[in-house]
C-alpha cells in the first residue's frame, strides 16, 4: 500500500492510500479519516460510497464529514466508485463505465475482468483497512449519496450483521425500475432481471434490515424520477421496517445538500456504533 497523502484535520489525519486489488486487477485508491481516538486503539469505522460520476475525492473534499467524524471518534473511508486505468473497459456515458460501477460484480464482457465492486467493497477493501488503520471490525456503518446510496443500503441488506446502521442521500432505491439501473444492469450482468439482488426494494421486501435507517431526499432532486423514493418508502412500510425516510423541502441532489445533512447522519450513525 502506498501512502499518496496525509493531512492533519480536525484533531486527526485524513489520508489518502493507493494499492493493487485482486477483486479489480487495477490499483485502487481510497481516503481514509482517522479521528485522533485511533491513536489509542481501533475506532468505529463509517464507509462513505459515492455517487456517479465521482472518485473517492468528491466526498472527502465537498460532504463535510470529517469535522463531525473527529467529534463522535468515527473513522471513514472513502472507496472510489469504479475500476480506472488504460486497460478498463468505460463508455462515453456518463453513468456507464469509469465513475458509475454500481457496486456490483460484472459479469459480461468487456466488464467483467475489472468491475467487481461488490467484492472490492465488501470485502477487499474493509480487510485493507482493518488490517493497517487502528479501526475496529466489529463497530461498520455505511452510507453513501445516489449511486452510492444505492450501494449502501444494497450492502446493508446484502451483508447481514455486518453494519449496525446504514444511512444514505437521495438513493437509487428501485435501479431495475429505473434508467439509473436498467441500463448499467443489462451492460454489467446482462439483464435488468440480475439486478434483483441489488435493487434496495427488492431487498427490503424480502430482507429487511436489523440495525437502524435513515435516508434523506431532497422535494427539489432534479433526478427525483430515477431514485424511486417512494418504492422503497411503501417496502419499508409493508414491511414494519423501524426507520426514517425523510424528505427534505427544497433540497435538491447536490453536495450543499450532503452537507448540510452530514451532521445529522454522523450523529446517527455515532449512536449506533457506540451502543
Amino acid at each position: 500500500m502506498e501512502i499518496l497523502s496525509e493531512n492533519r484535520a480536525f484533531g486527526g489525519v485524513q489520508g489518502v492510500y493507493s494499492h493493487a486489488s485482486e477483486a479489480t486487477g487495477t490499483d485502487m485508491t481510497f481516503g481514509l479519516f482517522l479521528p485522533e481516538e485511533a491513536r489509542g486503539g481501533p475506532v468505529p469505522i463509517l464507509w462513505y460510497l459515492s455517487g456517479l460520476t465521482c472518485t473517492h475525492e468528491n466526498a472527502m473534499v465537498k460532504a463535510g464529514a470529517q469535522g463531525w467524524a473527529a467529534v463522535h471518534g468515527i473513522a471513514l473511508c472513502f472507496p472510489d466508485t469504479s475500476p480506472r486505468g488504460d486497460g478498463v473497459a468505460d463508455d462515453e456515458a456518463y453513468d456507464l463505465g469509469k465513475g458509475a460501477g454500481f457496486y456490483v460484480n460484472a459479469t459480461q464482457a468487456p466488464w467483467a475482468p475489472h468491475y467487481r465492486m461488490w467484492d472490492y467493497v465488501a470485502e477487499e477493501l474493509p480487510r485493507i483497512v482493518t488490517r493497517n488503520f487502528d479501526v475496529d471490525e466489529g463497530r461498520q456503518a455505511i452510507t453513501g449519496h445516489s449511486m452510492g446510496g444505492h450501494g449502501a443500503l444494497t450492502l446493508a441488506m446484502g451483508r447481514p450483521g455486518r453494519f449496525r446502521s446504514v444511512s444514505a442521500f437521495a438513493p437509487i432505491c428501485h435501479p431495475t425500475a429505473s434508467d439509473w439501473g436498467r441500463k448499467q444492469f443489462t451492460a454489467y450482468l446482462g439483464s435488468v432481471e440480475a439486478g434483483a439482488d441489488h435493487d434496495a426494494t427488492l431487498q427490503m421486501r424480502q430482507l429487511g434490515f436489523d440495525g437502524a435507517v435513515l435516508i434523506d431526499t431532497g422535494t427539489n432532486d432534479q433526478f427525483g424520477d430515477h431514485l424511486g423514493t417512494e418504492h422503497f418508502a411503501a417496502a419499508m412500510a409493508e414491511r414494519r421496517q423501524a426507520g426514517q425516510l425523510r424528505l427534505q423541502k427544497g433540497y435538491d441532489h447536490s453536495y450543499f445538500f450532503v452537507s448540510t445533512f452530514m451532521e445529522d447522519h454522523l450523529a446517527f450513525h455515532a449512536e449506533a456504533l457506540w451502543s
